[in-house]
């Protein structure tokens, strides 16, 4: 038998007023103390669970914050949680977790921490995964898994089709790493290594798959004494910058190009850094659906996003330049119009210098003139020392900010009317307008995918940098309305607006709500209501003059779900807006109230505008 150890052997960390019988502290049996047993360790050295001595060092690593969903592997780390100062938040459904963590680690910068049961529990979070790795977001996953012992006799749920325990497999396409914890004694490590890796370079998420018996399992009391080593972020040469910036002085059409490197949370400092090069050079600013905010919207310079959803002006303004010195981006389709040169970059004979952390994407998609493997903020820092020490600020042919500000006013000019219409159902501009006229500045605008996604990338100002929040790479249905409740978690002091379709909302799963309430989360969902899957249905209706299935109908007539109601049924706020001047009051009511408000609003399905191109249109074909 395990002797008990007394409550003199450890008095310190997160358990010292938790009774010995429930720390799980043990020393090892046989021999004398001060003996050297066979693992090299002192006979009696002491030893702890290993949930608990995990638990204790996330908390060691500054984890706040856990978000998941419960399942028998799990049991045995819910109880050490329990026992900590760490905050778990429990989701009705596992994708729904993953997108909470992956809000809060957008709103935080810091790694957010995601536990799933095996089985049907990753395979539901993986979409949630999936998406924080295209869009560079830090996860730490951590997976219960079929007993070590059972590998491969396929005991409940275990995953063994192809390799025994083999679910971590379903993860490696978009995870940075995937380490299974063969043995107890390899979780230290590989949870030590999974912090060290969402944050490094590119950041992303990372999954740690853990068989419950290793959760039970006795580990020496230090086992978790090391922690992710600071490592310098690579930084741009300051002879490289130099060339830059000479390059870009002797341009006559250079652009500045921002990506979601430079309004991620992780690097704050660069979107002020990113504005401060722009005005030293006198350049135009153009950015991608993720860098939106590397610039305050009505700054003079500021041209707009480019791609199939962009702006005129911030189209033809690439498809101009001489130069364009893009940052933090990946030059992805719909940012690029689908790398078609007629529309956005026509690269070359435009020179690219390209800067990016991630050295896989520098000549990617487009040949690079100059390419530079750099933290954005670091680089931003040498650009702008350069810029400073030029003698003379750069001359620009032409009045550039005349150009920027006539042209948006133009583009603006073919949908001003909309923003304040007072037609029932209500046009999606009108829907900004209001929205915006009582946000507060910092408030948070995330969006799930759609008119939402897309308007408010073309057409919503925001002025302070990380405020928009939205899914890019994978695009998901569902995001929005789980995102808001990690973001508003993490900044409590701070609004936090959904904008997300009928559509998305079902998609997201309206537990939403529950989970809101369980957390006292007062989010805010603006759920717009046009009974379709509404950007689709516009694709459809134009290339093929139909809507089959992307409309949702009974009868022949479009099928509206009370969701107000639904909000009201989990003892949440929920407002049916009954025509357009109700919206404005109700949002400015949800604002002030400390419950979770869903405001259903009904949204005539309109497209949004697309001066660039999608190669979409060039592959639908009607057929007989």
């Amino acid at each position: 038998m395990m002797a008990r150890m007394s409550n003199l052997v450890h008095q310190s960390g997160a358990y010292s007023d938790v009774p010995i019988e429930d720390r799980g502290e043990l020393v090892l049996p046989g021999g004398r103390l001060g003996e050297i047993a066979a693992n090299g360790r002192p006979v009696g050295t002491p030893e702890r669970i290993a949930a608990y001595l995990l638990t204790e060092y996330l908390e060691r690593l500054g984890v706040e914050v856990i978000f998941g969903l419960c399942g028998h592997t799990l049991v045995g780390l819910l109880d050490a949680i329990s026992k900590s100062k760490i905050r778990y938040v429990t989701a009705r459904h596992e994708q729904v977790a993953a997108h909470m963590a992956e809000g809060y680690a957008r709103a935080t910068g810091k790694p957010g921490v995601l536990i799933t049961h095996l089985g049907p529990g990753l395979t539901n979070a993986i979409t949630g995964i999936a998406n924080a790795a295209l869009d560079s977001i830090p996860l730490v996953v951590i997976a219960g898994d079929v007993p070590s012992y059972y590998f491969g006799r396929h005991p409940h749920q275990e995953f063994n089709m192809h390799l025994d325990g083999g679910q971590f497999e379903m993860c490696r396409p978009f995870c940075k790493r995937v380490y299974r914890v063969d043995r107890a004694d390899d979780l230290p490590r590989c949870i030590e290594r999974a912090f060290h890796l969402a944050v490094s370079g590119r950041p992303g998420p990372v999954l740690v798959d853990v068989p419950m018996d290793h959760f039970s399992s006795n580990l020496f009391f230090d086992a978790f004494s090391k922690e992710p080593p600071f490592v310098a972020k690579p930084c741009l040469e300051p002879a490289m910058a130099q060339r830059i910036v000479e390059a870009l002085v002797e341009a006559k059409n250079p652009v500045l190009y921002g990506g979601g490197g430079v309004t991620s949370a992780l690097v704050p400092e660069a979107a002020a850094l990113f504005t401060e090069l722009a005005e030293l050079l006198e350049m135009p600013v153009a950015h991608t659906l993720m860098g939106k905010g590397c610039m305050p919207d009505g700054h003079p310079l500021l041209a707009g996003q480019t791609g199939f959803w962009g702006t005129p002006v911030a189209n033809s303004l690439c498809l101009e330049a001489d130069y364009i010195l893009a940052i933090g981006t990946r030059l992805a389709e719909a940012n690029s119009s689908s790398w078609d040169s007629r529309y956005t970059f026509n690269i070359p004979p435009t020179k690219l210098i390209h800067i990016d952390i991630d050295a896989m994407e520098i000549g990617r998609n487009y040949p690079t003139f100059l390419g530079a493997i750099s933290d954005s903020t670091l680089a931003l820092e040498q650009l702008v020392k350069a810029a400073r020490e030029l003698k003379q600020r750069p001359k620009r042919e032409g009045d550039l900010r005349r150009r920027i500000e006539e042209s948006n006013a133009r583009f603006k000019g073919h949908f001003t009317e909309f923003y304040t219409s007072d037609a029932f159902p209500l046009r999606p501009e009108r829907i900004l307008a209001d929205l915006r006229a009582v946000l507060p500045e910092d408030g948070y605008v995330v969006t799930d995918v759609g008119w939402n996604k897309n308007g408010v990338a073309q057409q919503f100002p925001f002025k302070h940098v990380g405020s928009f929040i939205t899914p890019s790479g994978m695009a998901t249905m569902g995001f929005g309305a789980a995102a808001v409740l990690g973001i508003k978690l993490a900044r409590p002091e701070r609004a936090a607006v959904a904008l997300i379709g009928d559509g998305g909302f079902c998609a997201a799963n309206p537990s939403v709500i529950a989970t809101a309430m369980e957390a006292k989360i007062p989010a805010i969902w603006l759920v717009m209501d046009n009974s379709a899957f509404g950007v689709i249905a516009g694709l459809e209706q134009a290339k093929y003059d139909t809507t089959f299935g992307t409309k949702f109908l009974r009868d022949g007539e479009p099928y509206h779900v009370d969701y107000a109601a639904i909000a009201r049924a989990h003892g949440a706020n929920g407002i049916d807006i009954k025509e357009a001047s109700e919206l404005k009051p109700a949002i400015e009511a949800a604002l002030a109230s400390e419950l979770p408000t869903l405001i259903r609003i009904p949204m005539v399905n309109v497209p949004t505008p697309t001066p660039g191109h999608w190669n979409i249109n060039d592959i639908y074909r009607a057929g007989e």
